[in-house]
């Protein structure tokens, strides 16, 4: 028989009954939204009781959902057993309510260096701070492994050498969820100013500023206040891992228990940080396969739509790191050769799998210029994508250049957009390009760009289609 950790805290910080706590978890996540438009790599959450934390925690692992990780390295700072070196539990099953989840032995065996990160599964035993990630785990993805490591006390040396380890086995399957609550017991008002200093350090990712952010609390001696992060040696490792490879930090949510319990005397505070590596730009175009994989996505999302009209969701992220730049694209649908939508989106705030999904829809059922497409239609579309670089401000008209430049005009509530390859379907001349763009998109004067009071844009797109 393997060895199985039984739970340590159901019963007091969750719900020992499965269907009650299932019902929380749900309650809780349906109070969230995705906000995080890049993979996550790193996971900072909460770990106290469900009641408290539960709701802060949710808007975490909101995050996760829809993410094909299958493996998760679970991290924090003992609370109960004092040692120096990372323990690794390599006992085979960790069980909750929710079911038994396997430790990933291969990855944890990577992880175990036999000097300072070690094969110990004693500190765990009665540990809460990852056991209440787990269930959140349990709720968000499916078929993943663990790795779960708790530290104590830590120098230099260790923090390096487990930062390390994790950061050489991050990989796009492969998350950090680093668990620690804020301050411990000073009034709500200060509480929400300490906890605000010790998240913007966090979200420098230099371990060095959070340090010194901690130094600094300490040295004010706040009323009631007995630390500043509990999980403070989880949190430089996971800054440590950040540092070695490059990633950046966002503020997911923020509460305290005072904004839960109203009993604002003495409070906890809690967090949901994600960390992730910023994709700000394509290096070169589109490759042929992520060009292919672009227009799979907008097929299947057309697919799925047409047949259940919610936006669909994509349970994997893309195989092409291009397709997670914000970008932005347009979407061009046609049936013989006759335009049936077409509607884009400039300089989003999510990545360009999201864009062309969202876009997709808007031309196939939004553009106000068509009935929208059906489902007995769409074998007979031919899809096209424009993706798009940044807009910019020219001072000239005569700036443009047809086929290379697309054109956003602009006055007052007006705009109109044409996309670089209109000028080569028509054969129109500069002049006729623009005064068809005035007229026939912006509903302004035909010579309005050679206004001054009238801005102009140009851009440039890559465009491809289904063959």
């Amino acid at each position: 028989m393997p060895n199985v950790r039984k739970p340590a805290v159901s019963g007091s910080f969750y719900p020992t009954a499965k269907e009650k706590l299932e019902a929380y978890l749900t309650l809780f996540l349906s109070k969230t939204k995705n906000v995080s438009p890049y993979l996550p790599k790193i996971l900072i959450v909460p770990h106290a009781g469900l009641d408290y934390s539960g709701q802060i925690a949710s808007w975490g692992f909101r995050q996760l959902m829809e993410k094909n990780y299958t493996r998760i390295i679970l991290l924090g700072a003992s609370h109960r057993a004092f040692f120096d070196y990372a323990a690794v539990d390599i006992d085979r099953l960790w069980e909750t309510p929710l079911g038994k989840i396997e430790i990933d032995e291969k990855l944890a065996g990577k992880m175990i260096d036999g000097k300072k990160i070690i094969a110990d599964s004693g500190p765990h035993q009665e540990e809460h701070s990852l056991e209440i990630e787990l269930i959140f785990l349990q709720k968000v993805l499916k078929d993943f492994k663990i790795v779960p490591i708790l530290i104590s006390q830590t120098n230099d040396q260790l923090i390096n050498a487990l930062a390390q380890k994790i950061s050489d086995n991050l990989d796009e399957n492969t998350l950090l969820v680093v668990s620690t609550d804020l301050s411990h017991y000073p009034p709500y008002e200060i509480a929400n100013k300490v906890d605000q200093e010790t998240i913007r350090a966090i979200l420098t990712g230099k371990v060095k500023k959070f340090n010194e952010t901690i130094q600094k609390l300490e040295s004010h001696n706040y009323l009631g206040a007995e630390t500043y992060a509990c999980g403070a040696e989880a949190v430089k490792i996971g800054l440590r891992v950040a540092e070695i490879l490059k990633l950046e930090f966002k503020k997911i949510r923020y509460a305290n228990s005072g904004d839960i319990s109203e009993q604002k005397e003495q409070v906890v505070g809690y967090a949901a940080i994600v960390g992730y590596q910023k994709v700000t730009e394509i290096a070169q175009p589109l490759d042929k396969n992520t060009q292919k994989e672009a227009l799979k996505i907008a097929r299947q999302t057309l697919q799925q739509y047409l047949t259940n009209p919610n936006l669909p969701k994509n349970p994997n992220l893309p195989k092409n790191q291009s397709l997670l730049c914000p970008l932005g694209c347009f979407v061009t649908l046609r049936n013989k050769d006759q335009l049936r939508g077409c509607i884009g989106e400039f300089e989003p705030d999510k990545p360009l799998y999201r864009v062309i999904q969202e876009m997709a829809i808007e031309a196939a059922a939004y553009d106000p210029r068509f009935y929208p497409v059906t489902a007995k239609e769409l074998p007979e579309i031919t899809i096209e994508i424009s993706v798009l670089t940044p807009k910019k401000k020219i001072k000239s008209w005569r700036e443009i250049e047809l086929g290379k430049h697309g054109v956003v005009i602009r006055r007052g509530p007006n705009t109109g957009t044409f996309l670089p390859q209109v000028a080569t379907e028509t054969g129109w001349n500069l002049e006729e390009f623009l005064s068809h763009l005035c007229s026939d998109k912006a509903g302004l004067l035909s010579d309005c760009y050679k206004d001054p009071a009238t801005e102009i844009f140009v851009f440039e797109a890559q465009v491809f289609e289904e063959k």
